[in-house]
This record gives C-alpha cells, sequence and structure tokens, in this order.
C-alpha cells in the first residue's frame, strides 16, 4: 500500500456508485448569474449521462448549436450532478421547460458571458460507501483527519482515463501522430467492453467489415461511429476520420496524456506532498500563481499551514520549468516516455502549453457517519480537483 499517503492507516473497504443516488456531486459557483445578457444559465441536475451528453441532448432539445453552449466543469456519468451550463440566444422559461429522461432544469438566469471550463470555485460530494468493513467510521475519520492535515493527494486517476482505460493512450498517439493507433484505440477492446452488441462491433472492426461494425456500435458511441462513417468512405483516411471527432473529446484525449504523466510525478513524490524543496515551483494556493523556491526551509511555515505546496507538471512546451532536482525527475520521465517538451509544441488543436498542478489540494467540511450499515462521507475540494483521490484513500480497494 504505498502508493497511498496514508498507507499506514487501515482503509474501510466498500463499493461506490452501486446506485446513482450514491454518489452526488454538487458544483460551487464561481459566480452567479446576473439576470440579464444573450446567455442562459442553467443549473441542471444529470443522472447516468456526461456533461457533453447532457449538453448535447439540451441543445437539441432547444435547437442550439453545440459549440456555443458552455460549461464550468466535466462531470462523470456515473452518479447524480447539479451543475451550470450556459445556452445562448434562448430565453430562460424555455430552458425551464426542458424535461429530458435523466435530466432536469433545476433554474435558468440569464447572464452576460458563456460560461467557460474553470468557471467554478470546486464541487461538494456526498457519498455513500457501501459493503464496508468493520470499524469503518473510525477508520474514516482518522484518515480524514490527515487528509485535512497534510493534503489531498491531486490525482487524476483512474477515471480520467474513460471506460477502458485508454485515453491517455489516444492522447500519447495524438501527440505522435499515430492517427490509425489513434483511431484503433478509440474503437476499442472488445475484452474491456460491456455488452454483446458493443464487442460485436469492436470485433466487426478487427475482422474489416467496417459497414457491420458501424451497424452494431450503440448509439452512446458517438466519437467510435463518427470515425465509423468516415472509415467506410475512406478505409485507410485515419487522420480525417479522427477529425469527426468532437473538438472537446480531442482535447479530453490529449489532456489524458498530461494526466497520465502528472500522476506519474505524483507517484515518485507522494510521501513528501507536504513539503517544498529548492527548485521546486511552489503552488500558491490562495491565488493560484507560482514562483521557484530556492530556499526550502524559509518556505517550511507557508507549507506547512497550507499556504503553498509543490507542484507538477502537465507538460507542455511553453510549461515554466522547476530547477535542480525536481527538473531532473521530470527530465527523466519524459525520456523514459520517448518525449521532450519540444513534442508538444503542434499544429492547431494538438499543440499544448503546459502548466503547473499542485501536488495536493485542501479537503473542507469533511464529515463521516453511517447509515445503518453504510458509510456517510461529504467533503469539499477545489475545481480540478477528483473525490476519487479521497476515497482512495478511505477505501483502499483498487
Amino acid at each position: 500500500m504505498s502508493n497511498y499517503l496514508t498507507a499506514d492507516l487501515p482503509g474501510t473497504g466498500g463499493v461506490i456508485k452501486a446506485l446513482p443516488e450514491d454518489f452526488l456531486v454538487e458544483e460551487v459557483p464561481l459566480y452567479l448569474p446576473c439576470g440579464e445578457g444573450e446567455h442562459t444559465y442553467a443549473l441542471i441536475e444529470k443522472r447516468g449521462m456526461t456533461t457533453l451528453e447532457a449538453l448535447r441532448r439540451l441543445c437539441r432539445a432547444l435547437g442550439v448549436a453545440e459549440r456555443d453552449a458552455g460549461y464550468a466543469g466535466l462531470k462523470d456519468a456515473r452518479g447524480i450532478t447539479r451543475q451550470t451550463v450556459s445556452l445562448p440566444r434562448v430565453a430562460p422559461e424555455a430552458v425551464r421547460a426542458v424535461e429530458l429522461p435523466g435530466l432536469r432544469v433545476l433554474a435558468a438566469e440569464q447572464h452576460r458571458n458563456k460560461l467557460k471550463p474553470g468557471h467554478l470555485a470546486g464541487n461538494r460530494f456526498r457519498i455513500r460507501v457501501r459493503e464496508v468493513g468493520a470499524g469503518a467510521l473510525s477508520r474514516a475519520e482518522a484518515i480524514l483527519a490527515v487528509l485535512a492535515r497534510r493534503g489531498v493527494p491531486n490525482r487524476f486517476g483512474e477515471q480520467r482515463y474513460g471506460v477502458q482505460g485508454t485515453t491517455h493512450l489516444i492522447g500519447r498517439a495524438l501527440v505522435a501522430g499515430d492517427w490509425r493507433q489513434a483511431v484503433e484505440l478509440v474503437i476499442g477492446d472488445p475484452a474491456l467492453v460491456e455488452g454483446d452488441g458493443w464487442r460485436a462491433a469492436i470485433e466487426a472492426y478487427r475482422r474489416g467489415d467496417l459497414t457491420e461494425s458501424l451497424r452494431l456500435f450503440p448509439g452512446h458511441c458517438r466519437a467510435e461511429r463518427e470515425i465509423l462513417q468516415r472509415l467506410t468512405k475512406r478505409p485507410d483516411a485515419y487522420e480525417a476520420a479522427f477529425n469527426a471527432v468532437h473538438p472537446r473529446l480531442k482535447k479530453l484525449y490529449l489532456s489524458a496524456c498530461q494526466s497520465y504523466l502528472f500522476d506519474q510525478v505524483l507517484d515518485q513524490r507522494l510521501q513528501t506532498i507536504d513539503t517544498v524543496v529548492a527548485g521546486d515551483l511552489a503552488w500558491k494556493h490562495d491565488n493560484g500563481a507560482c514562483f521557484l523556491v530556492t530556499d526550502a526551509t524559509a518556505e517550511a511555515g507557508r507549507t506547512a499551514r497550507f499556504e503553498i505546496s509543490p507542484t507538477g507538471p502537465l507538460f507542455g512546451c511553453r510549461m515554466t520549468l522547476p530547477a535542480e532536482e525536481p527538473l531532473r525527475r521530470e527530465e527523466t520521465l519524459l525520456t523514459a516516455e520517448g518525449l521532450t517538451l519540444a513534442s508538444f509544441d503542434l499544429p492547431g488543436w494538438r499543440r499544448l502549453e503546459g502548466e503547473r498542478r499542485p501536488l495536493r489540494v485542501p479537503v473542507a467540511g469533511a464529515l463521516a457517519g453511517m447509515d445503518g450499515e453504510d458509510l456517510l462521507l461529504e467533503f469539499s475540494l477545489p475545481k480540478g480537483s477528483y473525490a476519487t483521490a479521497v476515497l482512495r484513500e478511505i477505501i483502499k480497494v483498487e
């Protein structure tokens, strides 16, 4: 259990997301709509669908172009999410009147600007963990106390890598310009999916029967179907086929590649995420600015007070570099992956400029309790951080 920050504390065991109601996420807005402007901010509650799928259904119902809609954060399909999206040139009353399976509009008000990714303060989670072991409450409380003091490892984790665990590999193929590999990874592995039709669709692709594969792919496999629609017309035009994928999804693949590399750096520094060293680019939690640490001893007090934290890389061609040991560590990782910072200096939408990300984040308002035999957890995290990073430490079940 060395890859846990709380490796010396036993986990609770248990199962999450057994039912959608077991995992509730509420977006904490950065600001509220002002009541005027051409965009309508809709507070929606979605169940069993991704943010992008919810946007697609809303836009179709309201006759809005998807590219003009906005969101602050992407949320997982599994669970219930309350979040805000923006829709241009449509009246709030029309948005409130929308009724769709798995999606409710809770409120709608006008605002002047489109909602952009990152325009949120954080997220509040309410989670039920079923099938926990004996002493789960005291174990959870002990782990939460450590996380409150030392911070939550700011891990992206497995959910960032998609149902088949390959989105980072798709992103890596895009960085390399290997379009065929990117296409084949999107189409997927029949051993990694659920449902006979889905598996049969992938098997048909592997046999070279593209028309049959397109016919068999389930409707929710939108990217796969878009790729196949082009490949059936031009079977070897992999780049053109991949470019049929929605721009937001293409960017997600690339960012998953960055996420995977960040998680590797985090694992290397896991037991010292609450310590800065000379050469670190330290993150200031009050404003998100970074500075180079030259005297680690002088910064120890600010680190202990959770004012600053060490950062890791979201690699890109213009990313600010650390120095000394942190730089050597990151260069070694890139070399092992066959990459340099220049590898990310790509044309058009594939270009990744890079940025820094704190290796730890604060957890706020953490509560634990029991409801019968189930463990109940509540806590808040800053934007861009994942509840699974907290749950992973508490449950300790891979």
